[in-house]
């Protein structure tokens, strides 16, 4: 397989503006939460974790799903929905009149920020085995570099008003969304493109597949333990 850099650094950029603005909201969720509850601290530690935890279980779900469809459909297509689903639904956050509303944003963030995996592939898909391990690793700086201004623009933006933020992070990712329609090629050759069976984005048969390899299954492990901490 011939190296394309290009694809790479573009779909690196795509990456970063992506985990950029998840960033950004980090600080403020919290305080938007507080102030629809009247600022009851318990109430609002509740509704907290209940907001991770329907964050997470989008992102198990669907995460298998749009792998799946990127195996059938392409890359870009997946990528490109998830930025603009991503965009929007920020909109709707920065909106809310209701904590319901809210809590449904953060439903459609779980389920369009599940494109990161697809992001991945695209970077196995223009790379050479030999370079991937490279490559990875400027996805981790891809979310170090997200991870570590997001959330401090973020606490800037929310000194100001917290909704603020999420009018940032929703011109981020329709700034990416533009980046990538205009700039992200496709990856997978029409050629090497799988049908679509709804079994294999099965996320309990993933874990399957997981335990069938140990050596993943160690590494798994490990990194949920860390998530867990």
């Amino acid at each position: 397989m011939k190296s394309r850099p290009a694809a790479v650094i573009f779909i690196l950029v795509t990456v970063t503006l992506d985990i950029l603005a998840m960033g950004l909201i980090i600080p403020v969720l919290p305080k938007l939460i507080l102030d629809f509850l009247g600022g009851e601290m318990t109430d609002a530690a509740k509704w907290s974790a209940r907001f991770a935890v329907v964050f997470a279980l989008m992102q198990f779900f669907f995460s298998p799903l749009l792998g799946v469809l990127s195996d059938r459909f392409g890359r870009r297509p997946i990528i490109l929905l998830s930025n603009l689903g991503l965009g929007l639904d920020y909109i709707v956050m920065a909106m809310a009149p209701t904590l319901s509303w809210l809590f449904l944003g953060r439903i459609i963030s779980g389920i369009t920020t599940s494109s990161i995996p697809t992001a991945m592939a695209y970077i196995a898909d223009v790379t050479p085995k030999e370079k991937r391990a490279g490559a990875f690793g400027l996805i981790g700086v891809a979310f170090g570099i997200g991870f570590t201004f997001g959330p401090a623009i973020g606490g800037l933006a929310g000194d100001v008003n917290p909704r603020l933020a999420f009018w940032i992070a929703a011109a981020l990712s329709l700034a990416n969304w533009l980046w990538g329609y205009f700039f992200v090629p496709e990856s997978l050759a029409q050629n090497q493109r799988k049908e679509f069976k709804l079994q294999r984005a099965n996320p309990v048969g993933s874990l399957t597949l997981l335990r069938s390899h140990h050596e993943l299954w160690r590494l798994t492990t490990i990194q949920f333990l860390a998530y867990l901490a």
